[in-house]
């Protein structure tokens, strides 16, 4: 995710705020992995359930729904809020 957040940082998050276009979140990928990815748009998965289509800041590094698809609207665990440590900063 760099250059938006580096390995170590640590993030606060809210599970009951609404996500946005835009907006940081950690979620479960196809997998199981936990990640934080970017929420770049809504979308339907294959099986017609809402979900969201998850980007990478670092396209170079990770894996993101480029890789393994939408995302189901149920696998968004939360809504990144700030970075409190190294240095407090709202995302």
């Amino acid at each position: 995710m760099l250059p938006t957040l580096r390995p170590g940082d640590r993030l606060l998050v809210s599970y009951r705020r609404p996500v946005r276009e835009g907006d940081l979140v950690v979620a479960r990928l196809a997998d199981g992995t936990v990640s934080v990815k970017r929420a770049a748009e809504r979308r339907t998965t294959r099986t017609g359930e809402p979900g969201w289509w998850l980007l990478s800041d670092n396209p170079a590094e990770g894996v993101d729904s480029r890789h393994r698809g939408v995302v189901p609207e149920r696998d968004v665990i939360a809504l990144t809020v700030a970075r409190i440590w190294p240095r407090p900063r709202r995302l």
